[in-house]
Parts: C-alpha cells; structure tokens; sequence
C-alpha cells in the first residue's frame, strides 16, 4: 500500500485556486522533494496530507488513511512556523512530544540537543529564530514515523548547521519511511533525495527520480529546476 496517494486532490481559497487535480502515489522508503516556487502550493499539500486542511475536491490518503486522528500517529509534521509555547523550555518540549507521541524516542531527541548545542533550560521565547528551527526539526526527527512531512526545514539557519540537519534526516528516520522535504534551497538537499516533484501553480509539473533526470536530462535537480521555471 502506499503511504501517501493524492486522486484529483485540489483546494481553492475564495477565487484562489492554490492546488488543482493533484495526482501522486509515494511509496515507502524514500526521501522526496517538494519542489517550487512561492505560490505554487508546497505548503498547502502538506497541510492537506497533515490534515489541517480540507480538499476542496478530490481526495489524499496517508497509508489508506484519511488525514485525522489516525494519521497523527504515523505522520511527524515540521511546521514552517514555530508551534511551540514560548514558555517552554527545550527539555519541557521534549516532554510535551513524549507525552503525546508513543512513538517519540526521546534519547534520539537528546543526542541532537546535544549535537546541536541547545540549552535544556532556556525558554523558546528568548531563543533565535534558528534555534528554534533547530529544537522542531530534533522533536520532528526523533519520532518513528512513517511519513515525514518537512516545510523547510533548513531555511533559517546557516550552511554549517544545515549540513548536520540534513544529516540527522537521512540517519534518523526509520528506512522504511517516506521523508517529503518541501524547500528552496534545492543545491543543499539535492544530494539525499531519491526522488522530486516540481509543482508550479497548483499543478504537479514533474515527479520523477532523481537518477532518472540525471541518465534522462543530464542535468542536475537544480539545473533542471531553473530550466523548468525560468522567469
């Protein structure tokens, strides 16, 4: 079965049409980029498959699930935004998960604090926008889920740090997974993904491997990238 199936899968804001007739079958086991420019509804897909959005039309399904209560279970969600009480500390973060995730593992999500150099004791409110993408990423990588959703996950912080990030996704989920990275800065994830899907305007423009645009295109993801949505 797969883990995410989209079928004429569309949402309109008012006169917005921000997705229309997606289709898309994922399997297990592989990391995939959601790619496009701003607009072009990256995040309103992963909203959709995290279930904080309804389809207008059409439906998705997380492994034969509609997204709700169900999915939750199997699906760890980096918002693009911090959604973390501000009052709490990184250790009080990291309780909060455990508590509402059975699957969350909570020596993982130590390890990276550490790692990554964060303070147990210091509140969100008075950490940097960095830090705090730093702290969601370590609580959304320390789950065993089976469909990760990434809104991007390295856009505030520096290369150094987004090199260890990228790192901690390809050692930290569980290999039978699905990691779906949805971002802009395509030269820096392009060397862990397995696959790619170019959106533009609401609409799938490309999904394919990442070997296969290479053998196909000779080009690199990026290189294609800029072919496919030059201005």
């Amino acid at each position: 079965m797969s883990i995410l199936e989209c079928k004429a899968l569309s949402k309109r804001f008012g006169a917005t049409q921000a997705l229309e007739s997606i289709e898309l079958e994922l399997e297990g086991g592989h990391i995939v980029g959601l790619l496009g420019p701003n607009g072009s509804g990256k995040t309103t897909l992963i909203k959709l498959c995290n279930g904080l959005l309804t389809p207008t039309g059409g439906t998705v399904r997380i492994d034969g699930m509609t997204p709700g209560a169900g999915t939750k279970a199997i699906v760890s969600y980096l918002p693009e935004r911090n959604a973390l009480p501000e009052w709490m500390t990184t250790a009080q973060a990291v309780d909060y998960y455990a508590d509402f995730f059975e699957d969350f593992n909570r020596d993982r999500a130590k390890e990276m604090i550490a790692n990554l150099g964060l303070q147990e004791n210091q509140r969100i409110k008075t950490m940097s926008k960095g830090t705090r993408e730093k702290l969601q990423l370590i609580l959304t990588m320390s789950r065993e889920a089976k469909l990760y959703l990434l809104d991007e996950p390295i856009g505030g912080v520096d290369p150094a740090t987004r090199d260890y990030i990228l790192h901690t996704i390809i050692s930290n989920y569980n290999p039978d997974a699905t990691v779906i990275i949805s971002t802009h800065l395509i030269t820096d994830v392009e060397p862990i993904l397995d696959e790619v899907i170019f959106l533009r305007e609401g609409k799938v423009v490309l999904y394919n491997s990442v070997d296969n645009i290479r053998e196909e295109k000779g080009k690199s993801v990026d290189e294609l990238f800029r072919e496919v949505f030059k201005c």
